[in-house]
């Protein structure tokens, strides 16, 4: 197997204090007038129309309204409640994690080099800094994070690798070879100084050393494998660049990605050599795919279209589910349990499945709030959240 000899970390210092946890403005609430009441109107004016009657309730309803404030309904966001969060505005949220070993705690990356920290399981955030990054002139888009037992990772872009060992309390910037194939777009934490990383050109590295060493646990990058096997019948493969838009690793350590262009996806299982380049069964473009809690396939297409294998495993056979996307992109897939997901996509939509997705119903929890949501993820059947752009994070509250 290939390797990458990679030299010495270095220890960050304690990142600095975090900002004083953010608070809304109170709501205000106008004073009641002091003028006198009005006399009472004359006997002949007594006597008025429906229209006159409709129209002062109105005037009345509207101006209770605007004493008490929307009722506490009005707040509530369905299942989901939104979390508003000390981000400037146009920050899209990319993953989220939390410390299995300390269950209320988690972090939260996305782009402008954002990262943040919860304490008390995500109803409120406070912003972290990492001060190696922060001396540079990058600002660094944070792509995904992993912990296992108090042991975490975070990969950015530009190529940036972070390490903690105390549950996110301090983090290690370690270093990367220039020669990395790719982008770094995905990690997950194996085991005690262990991980599982994978670039965006399809190369897989794995590290036992707290990211000191890395293996390749593939032989060659998809852009050598398609350019060996082009005459197998993958539609489109001559015309792939080579980087994947989209990946997701089942719990048992599979992988599905879909091509850039999204005309072909693959598939990688430990202990393979290459990955596996499979045609698309439906005639839009892949959008996204991932692994159902069942074991099998989901597959979305551009234009709200949402597919589901046969059967459990692997397969290039799918059967179109429908679905209330109202015409927009459905972007991602979470599991809540084997019956239940979540389906999130662009303008705010937002599904549910309860029957394994068999069917789907539109829930209205986001309507109003104006942001494409990117990734749903649940931790467990009763901490899951939603990320979108613009700072936007959903908290389910079941």
């Amino acid at each position: 197997m290939a390797s990458l000899q990679l030299c010495d970390g270095y220890l960050l210092s304690k990142p600095s204090s975090v900002s004083p946890r953010f608070r809304l403005p109170h709501r205000l609430i106008p004073k009641a007038s002091a003028s006198p009441l009005p006399p009472p109107p004359p006997s002949s004016s007594l006597s008025l129309t429906r229209r006159d009657l409709l129209y002062q309730s109105a005037a009345v309803s509207l101006s209770f309204s605007s004493i008490v404030g929307p009722s506490k309904a009005d707040e509530q966001l369905s299942e989901w409640e939104r979390v508003f969060l000390p981000i400037d505005p146009g920050v899209v949220l990319l993953d989220i994690a939390f410390v299995p070993d300390e269950p209320s705690r988690g972090f939260l990356l996305g782009t402008r080099q954002t990262l943040l920290e919860t304490k008390d399981g995500g109803n409120t955030w406070n912003p972290r800094s990492i001060p190696s990054a922060e001396e540079e002139d990058f600002n660094y888009r944070f792509n995904s994070i992993s912990f296992k037992g108090k042991e975490g990772w975070i990969i950015g872009k530009p190529a940036i690798l972070l390490y903690t060992a105390d549950a996110g309390e301090n983090w290690d910037r370690i270093p990367l070879s220039s020669q990395l194939p790719g982008d770094m777009v995905f990690i997950e934490a194996t085991g005690e100084k262990s991980a599982e990383m994978v670039t965006d050109e399809g190369a897989i590295y794995v590290t036992s050393n707290k990211g000191y060493n890395w293996k390749a646990a593939i032989q060659e990058t998809v852009s050598a494998t398609l350019n060996r096997t082009v005459s197998s019948g993958i539609s489109g493969a001559s015309y792939y660049t080579g980087t994947f838009s989209a990946v997701n690793r089942s719990p048992d350590g599979r992988y599905v990605a879909v091509s850039s262009r999204g005309n072909f996806f693959l598939t990688w299982e430990p202990g393979q050599p290459y990955w596996q380049p499979h045609n698309r069964a439906v005639a839009r473009r892949i959008q996204n795919m991932g692994w159902r809690a069942d074991g099998g396939l989901w597959l979305l297409v551009r234009g709200g279209g949402l597919y589901l294998s046969k059967g459990t495993g692997i397969s290039e056979e799918f059967d179109e589910v429908p679905v209330q996307s109202r015409g927009f992109g459905i972007l991602d897939v979470g599991y809540r349990s084997e019956e239940e997901a979540w389906a999130a996509g662009g303008s705010g939509i937002l599904l549910r499945t309860r029957n394994g997705g068999k069917s789907w119903n539109r829930d209205k929890a986001a309507d109003n709030i104006a942001a494409n949501l990117y990734a749903v993820k649940f931790v467990d059947d009763k901490k899951g959240f939603v990320l979108g752009n613009d700072g936007v994070l959903l908290r389910y509250v079941g």
